[in-house]
């Protein structure tokens, strides 16, 4: 059997709006749904805290005068059985304020006047300045019933990273796969009602990606339609090619790859070997057409050798960028040059209350931060580099455990309980119960050994992450007035140094206003080349002190994909930047420069 996508399926009709809001740690994003889909404006929530989640589901329901029953760990599927029903309280609350948004009367302030003041330049935009000029009765009610029925939600995304799939433990013993993290979170979102896509993140999971196989939702129905979609987010062509294909083959679509810069970002910076965004978007420009048609045809395939329907045509594809994106020109640029289909906006949004939860006391962290302040540490205990505010109270209170002689947390959640080192049970290398076994395997070690040394000092950066991204929220609705909030803001954020409305935030996305602190910030593409070039720098020092890194051969690749990158923005310098092309050739110049001379050890070394 044969079936076409529906032209108009609701997954192939988008909101007017050019940007989505991503998810921000396991806390911050947890029900901006609620606050921004009802104006058409889509976002990401994290199914990493499923405890969380389950107490933000009671707050709502109580909130709204809702019953409430909790599923406690003795639902014989909890983690799963809390995503499916609070995915299904949000999805109820989002249509129920949609609703009464697309009810309300055209006038000042009200909420379908808002819904369209804040929508880009778009031909709907266009239609509802129309009917605001209509003088006719008649007419301009046939135009309002018009424009109400396009007033349609945003989406109520989610994120699975593809890595925290911890293995469940019930009387010692291992649970099956299913009963993984991932696999729960996976089986919570696609057992819920939700119109809406799955991200994932992190890279490829063979047993993830071939469980989501399982789930009708994720496959046509008989109008071709997805009820639920996938976004691979990704750092290059390559990999979206790969996992693209590996997911085909198992007869599922991905809807959108979002492509996200690999240090130029919030949370987890996942660094490519030297390629920048710039000319990883002009890949897939060039390429877009060719990456759907070799997709289609594994798709084609898999649905035939797995007895599923076969779509003739390919299903919509978008392709999505974020990571540092910060002006109304940058956001343009992605769109019209690079034919993306929308842009991530995420850091800046820590500054707009009504969408994310930001506690006051770390409201005003991030309004008075510096460049010093804003880091990209080793504390996550994946052994990822992590964005992080170091004034924040979670890193004030992992520097006062380790001067009052107690290093480590007491892993209270678990979620990255990944390490297997000591015992049958994995630990999380944050927590105390791991550090001491581990602080002790490096005293019996040579203390002058640089390695040693440096092992230590990164064991010691550790943090609970997958807690303490909620304290904001925890604070916030008192669930945990102690809790300590961790902030996985990016370095964007120094630009930003007011609270703003959610209006406030879409006109400074659309040029309608701005927001930023000073007119001197770098161009998104030199400040993601000027990290790559610390990140080149930090590579060559610790080659250079012998500490376990990079080979000469992978620093010296890192090294030339970068200058690839730095004669590739020369050649695009003005439409870039326009009238600052100047300036911009000068910071480009500036790291050339700063790249050779970081390289100059490694090439000499090798020579001789």
């Amino acid at each position: 059997m044969t079936i076409s996508p529906a032209v108009d399926a609701t997954l192939a009709r988008e909101s007017d709006h050019t940007f989505h809001i991503p998810v921000m740690g396991t806390g911050f994003s947890i029900d901006t749904p609620l606050w921004v889909a009802p104006y058409g404006i889509s976002s990401v929530i994290s199914l990493v805290d499923d405890v969380l989640i389950e107490q933000i589901r009671k707050h709502h329901a109580t909130r709204e005068g809702l019953p409430f029953t909790p599923i406690t760990d003795d639902h014989p599927d909890p983690r799963a059985a809390r995503i499916t029903a609070y995915l299904d309280l949000l999805d109820d609350l989002v249509t129920e304020r949609s609703d009464s948004l697309r009810a309300s009367p055209f006038e000042p302030g009200s909420p379908i006047t808002q819904y369209f003041e804040m929508l880009p330049e778009t031909d709907l935009k266009h239609r509802y300045r129309t009917m605001l000029r209509t003088t006719d009765p008649t007419e301009r009610a046939m135009m309002e019933k018009e424009l109400r029925a396009q007033a349609i939600p945003g989406r109520i995304d989610c994120n699975i990273m593809t890595k925290l799939n911890r293995v469940r433990f019930k009387d010692g013993e291992p649970m099956p796969d299913n009963f993984s993290d991932a696999m729960s979170a996976l089986r919570g979102f696609a057992n819920s009602k939700i119109s809406a896509a799955m991200v994932f993140s992190a890279g490829l999971n063979a047993k993830l990606y071939t469980y989501a196989s399982e789930f009708a939702d994720f496959h046509p129905d008989e109008n071709g339609n997805l009820k639920k979609q996938i976004i691979l987010k990704v750092s290059d062509f390559r990999s979206s090619t790969i996992q693209g294909r590996f997911l085909a083959k198992r007869g599922l679509w991905v809807s959108e790859f979002r492509v996200e810069s690999g240090l130029n970002c919030g949370g987890h910076a996942f660094a490519t070997p030297g390629y920048l965004l710039g000319p990883i978007l002009e890949e897939f420009k060039k390429n877009r057409s060719e990456l759907i048609e070799t997709l289609h045809a594994a798709y084609m395939d898999g649905c035939k050798s797995h007895n599923r329907p076969q779509c003739d045509r390919p299903h919509p594809m978008r392709i999505t960028v974020q990571g540092g994106i910060g002006t109304a020109g940058e956001h343009s640029f992605a769109l019209k040059y690079y034919n993306v289909d929308g842009a991530g906006w995420g850091t800046p949004f820590l500054l707009v209350p009504e969408v994310t939860h930001v506690d006051d006391a770390h409201l005003t962290k991030l309004m008075d931060c510096t460049e010093s302040d804003v880091e990209l540490s080793p504390c996550s205990p994946m052994g990822i580099p992590f964005w992080c505010l170091r004034t924040s109270s979670s890193e004030e209170a992992r520097k006062q455990r380790i001067a009052d002689g107690t290093p480590g947390t007491a892993c209270p959640k678990g979620y990255l309980r990944l390490n297997s080192e000591f015992s049958k049970e994995p630990l999380c290398p944050a927590s105390r119960k791991y550090l001491q076994q581990k602080l002790a395997q490096l005293d019996a070690l040579p203390e002058d050994d640089p390695q040693v040394r440096y092992d230590r000092e990164m064991l010691l950066q550790k943090t609970c992450i997958c807690h303490e991204l909620g304290g904001g929220v925890s604070h916030k609705y008192n669930i945990n007035p102690d809790a300590k909030t961790s902030i996985c803001c990016g370095p964007n954020i120094i630009y930003f140094k007011r609270l703003a409305k959610l209006e406030e935030m879409v006109s400074h996305i659309y040029g309608r206003l701005s927001l930023l602190c000073t007119t001197e910030r770098p161009n998104m593409f030199i400040q993601e080349l000027r990290l790559y070039v610390e990140h080149l720098c930090e590579e060559v020092e610790k080659y250079s002190a012998g500490l376990i890194s990079k080979t000469p051969k992978q620093i010296e690749e890192i090294g030339r994909n970068l200058q690839d990158g730095v004669h590739y923005y020369r050649m695009l310098a003005k439409r870039i930047v326009g009238e600052k092309t100047e300036k911009f050739l000068s910071e480009l110049t500036t790291l050339q420069q700063q790249i050779e001379k970081a390289l100059l050890p490694v090439k000499n070394e090798t020579a001789s």
